[in-house]
């Protein structure tokens, strides 16, 4: 099968910044997600990918045509960009029918188009407010109904769960699932990888602007946990819950915060270390307030990875 994408010895730079560096790399049907800290060349190369950007270096096909200068190409694929692209002056269903009609809906069809696309990311009824009106998490899902109004084979999202509520960052995940099931491409990047890891097995690492990575989740999995995780969890009663934790080989140490409420645990099993933290804090009584797991943002893991 023809790749949908297909990058060779691709390259960006803005003066003396390094956007990305010699990549190459393929992409087929279904959802590859596109994992790397913030700066990596996430952006970079899906915009570049979105025909937006032109690379200093190298060539990036779609369908097995050049994606810049070719605006045939983008009735074919759907953009939702990291950042702002709306006007807010304008409402938030004016704005999507406007991309409706210019990607050659008229009339009907158009609003049809815009409508389905707005109840699809929850906005139908918030439609007619205008757009500085919206949250950020709104003013997020209006550009993914942007990006899909006019259902594109190729779909290119630049962290499409920024800032979204829980709720609609689980629906939105499942709508990105239900593009990759019918078939269609999807590229999906983000900085944290359960987000991407709920979506697609197919993972490509990308650090300082270079492909640092690809394959299933599974091999890529088995690069980040050897990472010595950082996990902290706040609660009444941390040292309690650390006499528990500590009894596991999975825990390589355990700081406690200085205000008594927390504890911040080591561990070198990520998987392991979950499992039995929900099973204690299950429990009645646990006092499990809050967990975060700063480790998530993939920083630390690059660094440790490089450093070998």
């Amino acid at each position: 099968m023809n790749p949908v994408l297909r990058a060779e010895k691709l390259c960006k730079w803005y003066g003396n910044i390094l956007g990305i560096s010699d990549i190459t790399l393929e992409v087929g049907p279904g959802i590859t997600g596109l994992l790397g800290p913030n700066g990596a060349g996430k952006s970079t190369f899906l915009k570049i990918a979105a025909g937006q950007l032109k690379p200093k270096l190298g060539s990036l096909a779609l369908f097995g045509e050049p994606s810049w200068r070719n605006p045939g190409m983008f009735r074919r694929v759907g953009f939702c960009p990291e950042n702002d692209s709306a006007y807010g002056e304008m409402s938030g269903a004016d704005f999507v029918l406007l991309l409706a009609r210019l990607h050659g809906f008229a009339g009907a069809r158009a609003r049809e188009a815009a409508g389905k696309a707005l109840a699809t990311v929850g906005l139908l009824e918030s439609g007619g407010r205008a757009v500085k009106s919206y949250s950020f998490g709104m003013r997020q899902r209006l550009r993914l109904a942007a990006s899909i109004v006019h259902e594109p084979e190729l779909l290119l999202l630049d962290e499409p769960l920024r800032g979204v509520d829980p709720l609609w960052r689980i629906r939105i995940m499942e709508l990105i699932k239900e593009y990759g099931r019918q078939g269609r491409a999807v590229i999906v990047s983000s900085h944290i990888l359960p987000e991407i890891e709920a979506m697609t097995s197919e993972i490509v690492l990308i650090h300082q602007g270079k492909i640092f990575a690809k394959g299933d989740i599974h091999r890529i999995r088995g690069l980040i946990d050897r990472h010595p995780h950082q996990v902290s969890v706040r609660g009444p009663r941390p040292r309690q819950l650390a006499a528990r934790l500590i009894d596991g080989d999975f825990v390589s140490g355990v700081e406690f915060a200085a205000d008594g409420r927390g504890l911040t645990v080591r561990t070198g099993q990520r998987d392991r270390f979950f499992a039995e933290l929900m099973r204690l804090a299950a429990e009645p009584g646990a006092g499990v307030e809050e967990i975060t797991a700063p480790d998530d943002n993939l920083q630390a893991v690059f660094d440790y990875l490089i450093g070998k």
